[in-house]
């Protein structure tokens, strides 16, 4: 690294520095470290909130409760929204899974079984067309097929 001197101050090495801090990633495209990344929000589990609040239900002396938020670091505003959240019985219903439940599965065979009924029944409406045309088709030649003058005369 060469340095060059302006005014008495050697400007290579300064240079280098911020050069240096640029190269730190080794080239993998990473954040420099003059850049914070974005905070992500805290997320907790409702088994989490409902043991911290037994825990919090426990503490008897004074200071234990500061403690444990402390070692958590939680805020007591939460401890109190997650109190509400608790008496309100909304806890429980965020212990169950989330997203859809999974299906009866009497539901569904009974859809099953009606799409199986309504092909069924579209294809015996067919075959009775088919048989009606049969009919027609069979009267058709019958009369094609008799003789014109083979007519009984009643004398």
């Amino acid at each position: 690294m060469s340095e060059r001197h302006v005014n008495g101050a050697a400007v290579g090495s300064l240079e280098g520095a911020v050069g240096e801090r640029r190269g730190i990633d080794g080239g993998r495209g990473l954040p420099g470290p003059e850049l914070v990344e974005r905070p992500r929000r805290r997320r907790f589990s409702a088994e989490y909130k409902l043991r911290i609040l037994r825990e919090l239900d426990a503490c008897t002396r004074p200071g234990e409760v500061g403690a444990l938020c402390r070692r958590e670091g939680l805020y007591s505003s939460l401890l109190t929204e997650w109190r509400r959240a608790r008496d309100g019985g909304s806890l429980e219903a965020l212990a169950r899974p989330r997203g859809r439940r999974p299906a009866d599965p009497l539901e569904a065979e009974n859809a099953v079984l009606r799409r199986r009924a309504e092909r069924l029944e579209a294809e015996l409406a067919k075959a009775r067309h088919v048989i009606e045309v049969q009919g027609n088709v069979s009267a058709l030649l019958g009369q094609l097929l008799e003789p014109r003058g083979a007519t009984e005369s009643t004398d």
